[in-house]
């Protein structure tokens, strides 16, 4: 497993998140609070089922690409807007880093994966859990860095 590459990923999140200065989003979009509410959610997931394969667990892992937004705003409340979040998000993504890290051969038990990223990535399949990893590491969160990217207000 790359868990370098992962823990860079969420560094250039972090650091974008860090930097704030972002703009309300385009109608239909996420704003910066649902972007980062949404890989803490997706952090969360992923180390369910990252527990799972270390544990030797069956697991079906679905990500899609729109959690409801309500959901996103309560989490966003409990964390105390877009600071708590940061936060949160650094713990969520410490922790899969370091269930990641010790997945060792597990990395290619496969897991019944359903992701959604738009138009570019749809997986209705069993994927080795490592693939999985590979694309939020190198799909998923790039995609959100953009996002988060596209909505500051200078530079």
């Amino acid at each position: 497993m790359e868990v370098d590459g992962l823990r860079r990923a969420y560094g250039a999140v972090l650091a974008e998140v860090d930097a704030g200065g972002f703009r309300p989003p385009p109608p239909g979009r996420y704003s910066a609070e649902q972007i980062v509410a949404h890989l803490v959610t997706s952090d969360e997931l992923m180390s369910e089922a990252t527990e799972a394969v270390l544990a030797g667990s069956t697991y079906a892992f679905y990500e899609l690409d729109e959690v409801h937004r309500p959901e996103l705003d309560v989490l966003t409340a409990e964390c105390g807007g877009l600071d708590g979040l940061a936060d949160r998000l650094r713990q969520t993504s410490d922790r899969l880093v370091g269930l990641v890290a010790r997945l060792g051969l597990a990395a290619d038990t496969p897991v019944e994966t359903h992701l959604r990223e738009g138009f570019d990535l749809v997986v209705d399949e069993p994927l080795p859990w490592g693939r999985t990893i590979d694309l939020h590491t190198r799909v998923h969160l790039p995609r959100h860095l953009a996002d988060l990217r596209a909505l500051r207000t200078s530079g």
